[in-house]
């Protein structure tokens, strides 16, 4: 994590010269708790990051109006997240306003940290680039081996060698067209994958609107 119990506006400007990205995001108010849940977990879920409270989209400090928007994201973590993440505060006032800084451990131990998307279900996120994505099927297998401390493994069957077909295509190829195209079950698949990716045998990315798996 960040160091920011010293934080000088000067420091607090360099942050803002690099825009939003991966491990920082700019609020400029906090009205729906709710929402910004998602933002946590998938910060939690991914590399830790920090929101800058107060600063507009474009950069432009505008400060925090009331002690109110730094309860939401307290609330937001506490009571919107399951499991809850810790969510560190500190202050700068710059240019006349008062600026927080709310920071996000990454959580590899608590990890799928999950948050309700728009229609109340409960999804976990991750974080790519300055967008909060829902983690995929595969994210969460991966996630649920960590946490049971099993090593990385792996025997070649008819399953694996048929998934691993699959996955040779530089374009990459979607979990379900890895399914229909290896004649496993999506169970399998996504386990296999799971594995595959661990071991560095294959990899994965997020192109528009899905993710897209292909061999190393």
């Amino acid at each position: 994590m960040t160091d920011t119990s010293h934080l000088t506006e000067r420091q607090l400007a360099a942050w803002i010269g690099e825009g939003e990205h991966q491990r920082q995001d700019f609020k400029y108010k906090i009205t729906d708790s709710a929402k910004l849940a998602r933002t946590i977990s998938a910060f939690a879920n991914t590399d830790g990051g920090r929101l800058l409270i107060g600063v507009r989209d474009d950069g432009v400090l505008c400060g925090v109006r009331s002690e109110e928007e730094i309860y939401m994201v307290y609330r937001a973590a506490q009571e919107f997240c399951q499991p809850a993440p810790q969510v560190d505060f500190s202050t700068v006032v710059a240019a006349g306003h008062t600026i927080v800084i709310a920071q996000v451990d990454n959580l590899t131990a608590l990890r799928p940290v999950r948050a309700h998307d728009e229609k109340g279900r409960l999804r976990a996120y991750i974080r790519i680039d300055d967008e909060n994505i829902v983690a995929s099927p595969v994210h969460l297998r991966m996630w649920k081996d960590l946490a049971s401390d099993r090593g990385v493994w792996m025997h070649f069957s008819d399953n694996e060698k048929g998934v691993l077909s699959a996955l040779d295509s530089d374009k990459g190829c979607t979990l379900q067209q890895v399914v229909r195209k290896s004649g496993a079950g999506r169970y399998t698949v996504i386990k296999i994958l799971s594995r595959l990716i661990r071991y560095g045998v294959a990899r994965w990315w997020f192109d528009g609107h899905q993710f897209l798996f292909a061999q190393v």
